[in-house]
């Protein structure tokens, strides 16, 4: 029997968050998949006689830190890449990846980005262990039209190259260094459960601003000049994002944004397609959602103090919403 391998250079902060450890490439291709989708693992003759994959890794709400560690040279294939956003920073040595047909190299100074729907193919040299920053598709698209003041015209999709060495990186790197430190302590906001989303923003805004992306140039110091309607539906939605769990109106709206109720209405209409009130709902059944997947109902969290909480002051309205949403019951997320 072989002795255990042990996997080098693991953050601090993931040592006691082990998601798996094999020496099986076929079981080690399976496990992976759940991370970054289906995919097919090699390695050459040499390589076989020591492999050991193992991954240990956090996930917040809809920001994952995980850790791969293959040990020896090895191909990974993922032929379609799953509905997320990654960044691949290797720790040590250096990994090739191919992204739709063409390579980029990726080491501990150049990280790799992929987008959705990507073909992925990486090739890790020996003892290249990789950070990979995951993000959840809906929710960093989601963000970037709350920045922008409307719904996304094209795909978004960042460049594959990501030199981290650069000044502007540095915005990226302390983002990392802080979701690092705030999973690390046992005492910090983000294992009370109130610092997720703050922390979680935090991340994707420095991926967007600092990475260039499809939607560099709306992102920019002029995005709010792009367009005469966009101010007032920015503005508005940056009211409901920190005003959630309070009553608005759109005698509300007005007022913070200067702008009348009727051209509120017709901004939204225009660039987001839907009404200023059904945004709000929805943020704010995201945020019900955020709270009951994050609660232990040991704590006495209940579904009817979360949805009124968020402004649901119908209990079975609330319901049918939320399932209408995501599939399942309230009552179901609070019990996992």
């Amino acid at each position: 029997m072989r002795r255990r391998v042990r996997s080098r250079g693991v953050p601090p902060a993931l040592e006691g968050h082990e998601v798996f450890y094999t020496e099986d490439v076929r079981e080690a291709a399976e496990l992976l998949g759940k991370a970054l989708g289906p995919n097919r693992l090699t390695l050459g003759e040499v390589a076989s006689r020591g492999f050991a994959a193992s991954m240990h890794g956090v996930r917040l709400r809809d920001v994952s830190l995980l850790y791969l560690d293959l040990h020896v040279a090895a191909e990974l294939d993922v032929p379609h890449c799953g509905r997320y956003f990654a960044v691949h920073m290797p720790m040590n040595g250096r990994a090739v990846g191919t992204i739709n047909g063409t390579d980029f190299e990726a080491n501990p100074i150049h990280a790799l980005v992929t987008n959705p729907d990507d073909k992925l193919a990486m090739r890790f040299d020996h003892d290249s262990p990789q950070l990979i920053i995951r993000i959840e598709q809906e929710v960093l698209e989601r963000y970037v039209m709350r920045l922008i003041g409307r719904t996304l015209s094209h795909r978004l999709a960042f460049a594959p190259h990501f030199d981290l060495t650069t000044d502007a990186a540095n915005r990226w790197n302390g983002a990392i260094q802080l979701l690092h430190t705030e999973v690390y302590y046992t005492d910090s906001l983000v294992h009370s459960g109130r610092g997720i989303g703050p922390l979680e923003e935090l991340v994707m805004s420095s991926l967007l601003l600092v990475q260039e992306s499809t939607y560099e140039s709306l992102l920019g110091a002029t995005a709010t000049t792009a367009r005469p309607g966009r101010r007032p539906v920015r503005h508005a939605l940056d009211y409901m994002e920190h005003h959630l769990s309070e009553p608005i109106t759109m005698s509300d709206l007005a007022a913070h944004t200067g702008a009348s109720v009727r051209s509120i209405q017709q901004g939204f209409r225009d660039e987001l397609g839907a009404t200023p009130m059904a945004w709000l709902r929805d943020r704010r059944l995201e945020r019900a959602r955020q709270e009951l997947i994050d609660a232990d109902p040991s704590d006495g969290v209940t579904v009817t103090g979360v949805a009124e909480h968020w402004g649901f002051n119908h209990l079975g309205g609330f319901a049918v919403l939320y399932r209408k949403r995501w599939g399942e019951s309230p009552s179901e997320t609070l019990r996992r």
